[in-house]
């Protein structure tokens, strides 16, 4: 497997799609930065939690702030990196010869998909190191122990967000012999689950608890379902355990709230221990999602018949 992880390192890393990618990360620092100087002094930061700005102060046009946008790009990041992993290979008869050698079959596929979680941790980790280290001087806060955890923490999510989509990718790649399509069904499956989830979760809500005339606990009931609905989406669990690592205030953070009882919490900031509480579901869910995906890809290419062509 070291052979296979080597080989395909090399060809990411010589390849125009890595530029490319790496460059539209690059892009987001700069993004990101700009926003952080735009507005940071402007906004109300928790006392302790003032490098974690650098990455949560609104600003972006369309987007709002970093994590948004990190949200949407990440899953391109992934789908890029897996949408022709396995049949490229197959069309161009390079699999075939591969697999003549003396290499097991799990070998092409794990490499595979590890060196797309190093190529996606290099420009995640990359991100994170040039906000960090610009809005440092930018700003002249060090962060704190805890602040430099939860960013390591994010790392940590980030990268198994975009494994998930990675994964989700070479699944595709897997059943389906034509590139484009399975380009074209994880693009499909990232624009649902981006755009359409919102308006098919509201729908839904209205339909079985209408607003028209409705109570404050019909109202909250209709708020719980879409939230459960929309919760189905990777990119919200995402942003949802984003938000609780990267802006722990209590208000906002623990679901759907009445105005009464909003009026009655004091937005202090959530400790460590609280947070990782907090985002612990989403987090074991977007795993699963992603051992589930590679899995499956996993299963099918050990089964499949491959031929020389």
């Amino acid at each position: 497997m070291t052979a296979i992880l080597r080989k395909e390192l090399a060809d990411y890393f010589t390849s125009i799609r890595f530029i490319i990618l790496f460059a539209m990360m690059l892009g987001v620092s700069a993004v990101g930065l700009w926003a952080a100087s735009q507005g940071i002094r402007n906004t109300n930061l928790p006392e302790g939690f003032i490098f974690l700005g650098l990455f949560t102060t609104p600003g972006i046009p369309l987007f709002g702030s970093l994590p948004v946008l990190i949200a949407l790009i990440v899953p391109l990041i992934g789908i890029a990196l897996g949408f022709d992993a396995i049949n490229s290979e197959r069309t161009g008869g390079t699999l075939s010869r591969v697999l003549s050698q003396p290499i097991y079959r799990d070998s092409v596929i794990n490499g595979k998909f590890l060196a797309g979680i190093v190529t996606l941790s290099i420009m995640v980790g990359t991100m994170i190191l040039l906000i960090s280290g610009y809005g440092l001087r930018m700003i002249g806060v060090p962060p704190t122990a805890e602040e430099i955890i939860r960013l390591f923490m994010y790392l940590v999510l980030t990268i198994i967000y975009g494994a998930f989509w990675m994964a989700l990718a070479i699944l595709f790649s897997v059943v389906l012999r034509r590139i484009a399509s399975s380009l074209l069904i994880s693009l499909g499956i990232w624009l649902f689950f981006s755009i359409f989830i919102l308006l098919v979760a509201q729908a839904i809500a209205n339909a079985f608890i209408p607003t028209v005339d409705a109570t404050q606990a019909e109202l909250v009931r209709n708020g719980e379902l879409a939230q459960m609905i929309t919760r189905t989406s990777p990119i919200v669990l995402y942003q949802e355990a984003t938000r609780g690592l990267l802006t722990p205030v209590v208000v906002g953070s623990l679901g759907m709230l009445t105005m009464s009882q909003v009026a009655y919490m004091i937005p202090n900031p959530l400790s460590l221990g609280q947070s990782i509480l907090l985002i612990w579901p989403h987090l074991t869910s977007l795993i699963s999602l992603s051992l589930i995906c590679f899995a499956a890809s996993y299963v099918v290419f050990m089964r499949q018949e491959i031929r020389a062509t």
